[in-house]
Formats: structure tokens, C-alpha cells, sequence
């Protein structure tokens, strides 16, 4: 079955897999800056393209970012020490003793970073996202110092010595906890990133630190690229929170799962498939599967209660596949909503300063909803 996964993901991940020469990507990339043109969405970039100096040269031409939108959030900010501003280099934080051992995964690991590039130029490297808010990148860092600061543990390894000495791409995965109240439920966020690199600064801790924020606990997961290698460290990261629910003092009952792009499709395919299927023991599905922007179709029946955003003129995940997803599984008896938002593109995370910003509380009241 993981074999067919992976050929499915190859032939269908995100519009397009079947590039397997030059030629062809290169058709392709002309005919999407045709689109572009168009429709003025040119933000847009297929999830299968490789990720490459010339491709983020286009990104950084290309994305919108929210450095002076009057309608960034600054939640959170009143109670932290700043220790970093906008105009802080991104490798000093990487280096931060604070930081030790992981600073570089609260970054992309598979990304070249340039040692000049400052909080505020995050989003050049986040291939394929848009929206990426520099007053979101703050937040996150100034607040995982102040825990560390005030002696919690926010980063947790997901397997052991031995077993990344055996397979050293393990040494780049784990789990940054975002606390809510002791013995409330958890949600695990899977940023996307095209199954080549992982975008959490703007697909999955935003995401965690809200949600955190409304008293549950949040993971944000650092996978391996490639999709049977994240799939296996997502079931891997559920293994580990059930063994060490006390310790981390949360509730197992009723978590969810959530994702954008291709993270999206770890919770999905999680979801309906369930760690036995991912190398670990059966552990519970969730209560409920939170998913942004992505093309999936396939529907099972055993699909978790699911909720799912997009935009209308996302380039890369139709949103009238998703609609059409979310229709069965509520034709099978199963919770299930859709929130299509007009005129947004691929990669909006949290949507600061859009139609899509607030969507986060009626994910969770979503979830909330699917809770015994």
C-alpha cells in the first residue's frame, strides 16, 4: 500500500507529477507564467517543481508578503520579552545557545539561508506560500525564547540516538511544543512545502501558537521530505505523544490533525489509514482532520470528520476538487465542511490581512464540535 501511495503522489502531487524531464518543466513553467499574466495571480508555483536558487529567485520576485499591512496581528506580543526584532538575522537565532541542537529546524533544514537574511526576508525562502507575515516570524521566535527562558522544553526528538545514527535524514525531524492548559487535547500541524522541504514558520507554527493560545496543546512536526518518509515520521510523532501523554500532560482523546498543501495530505492520508499503516503500533485516528488548500480526491468512507479551506484562485489545489471531496464525505454520513475564500492564492497559512483571516476559530470550533 505505501508503494501505491507513493506512486499516486508521483503521478498526481499538487498538479503535475509526471515532469520527469527538463523540457517539460520548462513548458510548464512558461505556460503557468502565461496563466499568470492572466489572472494577476502571480504568486503561484506547482508544489512539484525542485526547489532550486533560480525557482526562489522567482518566489521572491513573485510573493506577496505583509511587511506593512495595518492589519497584521501582534497577538501574543504584550506579554513576551523582544528579544528579536524584524531587522534580527535569521542565523542568530539559529545559533542561539537558547536554541541548542535544534535552531536550525525552527527554520527550513532543506534551504539555503543566506547569512545576511533578516526575520523579515523569511518569506523568500518559503517557496510556493504567500501572505507570510514578518510580525508572525517575531512573534514565534521572541515567544520560543521566552519559554526557554522561563525552563520549559519546546522541542522534543521524535527517535532516538540510535535510530538517527542508523538514518542520519532522521536528525532533521521532531516535535516544537506549544502549550495550552495542562490536560487539554492536542492538535498536531504538519506545515506543507511541496514534500521537499517544510514551512513552518508560515504553514504550521502560527497555526500551533493560535491554538495554543485558545487553551489546547499544539505540536508543530518537522518531518523528512519525501511523502512516505513524512507519513512515517507523522505516526511516528502520534506514537510518541500517546507514550509520553503524562509526561507532556495532555489529553489523547479526540486530537486532531492538521495540514496545509502537502501537509494537508499527511493528515488526510493519516487520517483514513492510521499508524499501522506508517510503521507503528494502531494508536486512535482523530477526531478530526484539519486541511488547507489541497487538490486530493480520493474518498475511502472512513474518513475523519474533516474540515478544509482554499482559496478561488489557488494555481495549485482546485477548489472545486476539494468542494467535490467534502461533498462525499458528507454524503457518507461524516462532519464535514468547506470554506472557499475569493481571490486567494495558494499558501495563505493564517491569512493576516485577508478574507481568509479568522478561519483558525471555526477549525476549532469545528473540532470542538467533534470532542465526546
Amino acid at each position: 500500500m505505501m508503494k501505491q501511495l507513493w506512486d499516486w503522489l508521483q503521478e498526481k502531487i499538487e498538479r503535475g507529477g509526471s515532469m520527469q524531464n527538463r523540457k517539460y518543466r520548462m513548458v510548464l513553467a512558461i505556460f503557468l507564467i502565461f496563466i499568470v499574466l492572466l489572472t494577476g495571480c502571480d504568486r503561484n508555483m506547482t508544489d512539484e517543481q525542485t526547489v532550486n536558487e533560480r525557482q526562489d529567485a522567482v518566489k521572491e520576485s513573485g510573493t506577496k508578503t505583509i511587511a506593512d499591512n495595518e492589519e497584521t496581528t501582534d497577538a501574543g506580543e504584550d506579554n513576551l520579552e523582544m528579544s528579536y526584532t524584524a531587522d534580527a538575522k535569521v542565523w542568530d537565532i539559529i545559533n542561539d545557545p537558547a536554541f541548542e541542537g535544534y535552531g536550525r529546524l525552527i527554520f527550513p533544514a532543506g534551504k539555503t539561508i543566506d547569512k545576511s537574511m533578516t526575520l523579515s526576508e523569511v518569506g523568500r525562502i518559503l517557496t510556493w506560500y504567500n501572505y507570510v507575515n514578518p510580525d508572525r516570524t517575531v512573534e514565534i521566535v521572541n515567544y520560543m525564547k521566552n519559554k526557554v527562558e522561563a525552563g520549559e522544553q519546546i522541542f522534543y526528538d521524535i527517535y532516538t540516538d540510535e535510530e538517527k545514527a542508523a538514518d542520519p535524514a532522521k536528525e532533521n525531524t521532531g516535535l516544537f511544543f506549544f502549550r495550552g492548559n495542562p490536560g487539554e487535547k492536542f492538535a498536531i500541524v504538519n506545515a506543507g512545502g511541496g514534500f521537499v522541504y517544510v514551512a513552518a514558520m508560515h504553514d504550521s507554527f502560527p497555526h500551533a501558537l493560535e491554538i495554543s493560545k485558545k487553551g489546547y496543546n499544539a505540536f508543530a512536526l518537522i518531518y523528512r521530505p519525501g511523502a512516505e518518509t513524512a507519513l512515517e515520521d507523522l505516526a511516528r510523532a502520534i506514537a510518541f505523544i500517546y507514550e509520553h501523554a503524562d509526561e507532556l500532560e495532555v489529553d489523547s482523546e479526540d486530537y486532531s490533525l492538521w495540514g496545509g498543501s502537502a501537509g494537508a495530505r499527511m493528515a488526510t492520508w493519516l487520517g483514513s489509514y492510521g499508524t499501522a499503516a506508517f510503521g507503528e503500533v494502531e494508536y486512535p485516528r482523530p477526531g478530526a482532520v484539519i486541511m488547507q488548500y489541497t487538490g486530493l480526491s480520493e474518498v475511502y468512507g472512513n474518513e475523519p470528520p474533516t474540515y478544509a479551506n482554499v482559496g478561488t484562485i489557488d494555481g495549485i489545489a482546485s477548489y472545486r476538487t476539494m468542494e467535490r471531496r467534502i461533498n462525499k464525505i458528507k454524503a457518507n454520513g461524516t462532519d464535514a465542511e468547506i470554506e472557499i475564500l475569493d481571490d486567494l492564492p495558494h499558501g495563505f497559512g493564517l491569512g493576516d490581512g485577508t478574507i481568509a483571516e479568522g478561519w483558525i476559530d471555526h477549525a476549532v470550533r469545528f473540532w470542538e464540535n467533534q470532542m465526546d
